[in-house]
């Protein structure tokens, strides 16, 4: 077999095999000798066709299943002669296959590139500081309660916050248009579930009182016939209710499944609360660590893997909406639209492998059982936490992934130098969700 590779590109390569028809001829005879005892032709016993008679008849169908064959397998022996590693599928072209002439093809691929890592001891890493206090703990009560309140009927004017119970109708050119009617319609004033100028044209009415509204449907409304039209909303208010919040008493720490009083709860808050912080706080610095990991090191990033990784996405992005009950003839779930995305997953990955090769980063057993053991104790159960993730090989692959990606912040962290930035837990939560 001869060899010899071309660089197309900077990760291109046009590798041409080929194969002399000595091997060719031998590998067909060899597969014609194998059939000949079991094929069955007509004028002949079973295991008595000639060799010259199964040849005639079979040899252009084996020799094309030799030459896919060995298409296959030499190139992999040409790419570990070569010493190449391609990233993707190759591009196979034959260009030499007829009888007595052997086998030579040409193979079109990327290659993984070379990964050098640039140093680290300039990246500049900042550290919250947050500080869960009563406070906190008082905010996150406020909003258990908000989450939970009922609803009283009040006698006077409705204002935001407040549920009223209404009559409607909508009127398009004097007629009212589909959908919209409605009698003792259940709305929450400051919801934002209508249309700009609905719910505000509603505030500081009271209970019998009636209004008569002159809006605009917005262009971008998702009901064509209706986008960018005006209309009036003819409403009487039948009924106004207020928020009341549930007292912070024993029965409302029961309605939260927790045993002891309000210390208890307030105690569980903490906990939690300290548990997200924590959370947080490691991914916001994660964060920042592949970020510089990017920008300190150049990679070329071959484009299969790239067009890979987009396919991977779009899937699970259809997988996630299929879930969710959208039907997906009525969206366009493209690969391109996930290019720039997979591009970045692509070149981390190549940066973070090059880590644990350079670095020789491992986890090991007892890495992998105090992560899944602190991920599970969040839960009421954690025993059942901690089996489920060791009764499937991918979940715990999963689990010795995220071991060594904290090890690899931690190398960078090592070398970093590092700002500690004091932060509210408001602050550190909003940082999150905007990031």
């Amino acid at each position: 077999m001869q060899v010899s590779v071309e660089s197309t590109g900077a990760l291109e390569r046009r590798m041409t095999v080929t194969v002399p028809e000595e091997t060719v001829a031998q590998e067909v005879d060899k597969r014609l000798k194998s059939m000949a005892s079991r094929v069955r032709v007509d004028g002949f016993r079973p295991g008595k066709v000639p060799f010259s008679v199964v040849r005639g008849k079979y040899a252009g169908q084996i020799r094309s299943e030799v030459i896919g064959d060995m298409m296959q397998t030499s190139f992999y022996e040409a790419i570990q002669e070569q010493g190449l590693k391609p990233a993707g599928v190759p591009t196979v072209e034959p260009t030499l296959v007829e009888p007595g002439q052997g086998l030579q093809f040409d193979a079109v691929f990327e290659v993984m590139p070379e990964v050098k890592l640039a140093s680290m001891d300039k990246v500049k890493l900042e550290n919250p500081v947050v500080e869960v206090t009563d406070a906190d703990i008082d905010e996150t009560i406020e909003n258990i309660r908000k989450q939970r309140k009922d609803y009283g009927d009040v006698d006077r004017a409705c204002e935001e916050g407040d549920r009223v119970y209404c009559d409607f109708k909508g009127l398009i050119d004097g007629e009212v248009f589909d959908g919209g009617e409605a009698k003792d319609f259940p709305l929450d004033l400051g919801a934002k579930r209508m249309i700009a100028g609905f719910e505000e044209g509603i505030v500081g009415a009271k209970a019998g009182e009636e209004r008569s509204l002159n809006l605009s449907f917005p262009e971008s409304y998702h009901a064509e016939t209706l986008a960018g039209k005006e209309v009036v909303f003819e409403i009487k208010v039948n009924k106004v209710q207020g928020p009341k919040l549930p007292e912070i008493d024993e029965e409302f720490v029961k309605a939260m499944g927790i045993e002891g009083g309000v210390d208890a709860m307030r105690k569980e808050i903490r906990q939690n609360m300290e548990r997200e912080v924590a959370q947080s706080i490691e991914n916001r610095v994660k964060q920042q660590v592949m970020d510089n990991l990017l920008e300190k090191n150049s990679v070329d990033t071959p484009t299969a893997l790239i067009e890979q990784e987009s396919k991977n996405l779009a899937q699970q992005m259809a997988a996630n909406l299929q879930q969710q009950g959208v039907d997906l003839s009525q969206m366009n779930v493209d690969d391109g639209m996930y290019k720039e995305q997979a591009e970045r997953r692509v070149k981390l990955g190549l940066l973070l492998s090059e880590v644990v090769s350079q670095q020789d980063i491992k986890a090991s057993d007892e890495d992998v059982r105090a992560y899944v053991e602190e991920m599970a104790a969040p839960y009421q159960k954690p025993q059942e936490v901690i089996d489920y993730y060791y009764a499937d090989k991918k979940r715990l692959a999963e689990a010795e992934s995220m071991v060594i990606e904290r090890k690899i912040v931690d190398w960078v962290i090592d070398q970093a130098k590092i700002t500690d930035k004091k932060m509210s837990v408001t602050e550190l939560m909003q940082s999150a969700q905007a990031e």
